[in-house]
């Protein structure tokens, strides 16, 4: 049985994460997204799940409530991000990880999983969301949308 996964804020979920879900849901048996806690945003953790669970409904939704505050590309950075995913996921034996950045090699070999590295199709990011949701809504289903905009 073939299980991915995939991390990350989503914050905003955006067209570029459902490109990338949309692309392992074909590939799968079964796919995990892992949504971490951040201080980017004021949209609740459990908000950002609803999205992604409604427009993703055979998705399975892990919470990242506690995830490390240390990110890097640097060794120590990245052993700690890995020892927290091995922790999230030493019960489901996930198969393949899924991402469109360079960490995707890292999680990979520290958790003995195919990279399976989704190109950038669409041209954008949560951050320039955040700073310009009105130029950047194209990026965003409605519902998203909706839900950022009454915040």
């Amino acid at each position: 049985m073939k299980i991915g996964f995939t991390i990350g804020k989503f914050a905003p979920f955006h067209k570029g994460h459902e490109y990338l879900l949309d692309t392992a849901l074909k590939e799968m048996d079964k796919m995990y997204v892992l949504i971490n806690n951040t201080d980017v945003t004021d949209v609740p953790l459990e908000k950002r799940a609803e999205w992604i669970k409604k427009l993703y409904p055979n998705v399975n939704i892990i919470l990242g409530e506690n995830p490390p505050q240390k990110y890097g590309m640097d060794e120590e950075s990245v052993k700690i991000q890995t020892n927290y995913l091995k922790d999230v996921f030493k019960n489901i034996p996930v198969t393949h990880f899924y991402s469109s950045e360079l960490y995707g090699k890292y999680v990979a070999r520290d958790l003995n999983v195919i990279d399976r590295r989704v190109s950038k199709e669409i041209p954008i990011c949560a951050t320039k969301i955040r700073k310009d949701l009105e130029k950047n809504k194209k990026y965003l289903d409605k519902l998203v949308y909706k839900n950022i905009a009454n915040i």
